[in-house]
């Protein structure tokens, strides 16, 4: 059963990010499941930091892209998703290829949702994991 209250498709994900910090480092949608979203980020010039692995803020700014889309797709229409707090743990670095997440949600509430985003390397190891908490804005 899918978890979604207003129409989601990858199309419309992608465009909804076009001329955003988000397209700027190349974030790419992949995939929308029944209960999950998933999403990459290029490891290149953009993304890494000084010692030439993958920024841990660039992960960060994955799983907040993630889980801000879900919770806003997964809310009746016309509410709206503020973070409230995000936390990572950096477990593995990448120095190249892709960090694919995968967010899925622990909590769907009236006023609040949690997510959870799992990052992996092309390899499919773990690199980072991260867990948003959302506020649900009632509509004015």
């Amino acid at each position: 059963m899918s978890i979604w209250k207003t129409p989601i498709s990858l199309a419309s994900v992608n465009a909804h990010t076009a001329h955003t910090a988000i397209s700027h480092l190349g974030i790419e949608f992949l995939e929308v499941g029944d209960d999950f979203l998933r999403a990459r980020v290029p490891v290149d010039e953009r993304t890494r930091q000084p010692y030439g692995i993958l920024h841990g803020g660039v992960s960060v700014v994955l799983a907040e892209t993630l889980g801000s889309m879900g919770a806003a797709n997964a809310c009746p229409p016309d509410h709206r998703v503020v973070g409230l707090d995000i936390n990572a743990n950096h477990i593995r670095a990448t120095s190249s290829g892709w960090v694919t997440g995968t967010a899925r949600p622990v909590h769907i509430g009236k006023s609040t949702q949690v997510w959870q985003i799992d990052m992996v390397n092309d390899e499919g190891q773990l690199t980072c994991v991260s867990r948003i908490t959302m506020a649900v804005l009632q509509p004015r």
